[in-house]
């Protein structure tokens, strides 16, 4: 599943490459999943301006997808572009370490 921004309604909306593309790794539908698709979305909306594309990969449904990212733990997070490759695992609860994660902003000492 590719979720995209929303369209503003405004005429044909052509598709352009996104600046950020998300995997987001997930196995069914369990809270920790859902949860996790939630804030992603959230977090996307706020902050990357609608300049994203999240790929949803459950793997119960494809099991080998994970060796391509090298998944160890679910859910999973992986920031494909802008380079380089990032990953954050967990539910993305906590908005800050995840925009520190996605490099959107720096870490505080």
């Amino acid at each position: 599943m590719i979720r995209q921004p929303k369209s503003n309604g405004r005429g044909v909306h052509t598709q352009s490459p996104k600046q950020w593309q998300l995997r987001l790794y997930v196995a069914g539908k369990t809270p920790k999943s859902v949860t996790a698709f939630a804030n992603l979305e959230r977090i996307c909306e706020e902050y990357l301006a609608g300049e994203f594309e999240i790929e949803v990969i459950d793997l119960i449904e494809n099991p080998r997808l994970a060796k391509d990212d090298q998944i160890v733990a679910i859910p999973t997070l992986v920031r494909r572009l802008p380079e380089p490759i990032r990953k954050i695992i967990g539910d993305l609860s906590d908005t800050e370490r995840t925009l520190v994660g996605l490099q959107l902003r720096s870490a505080s000492i």
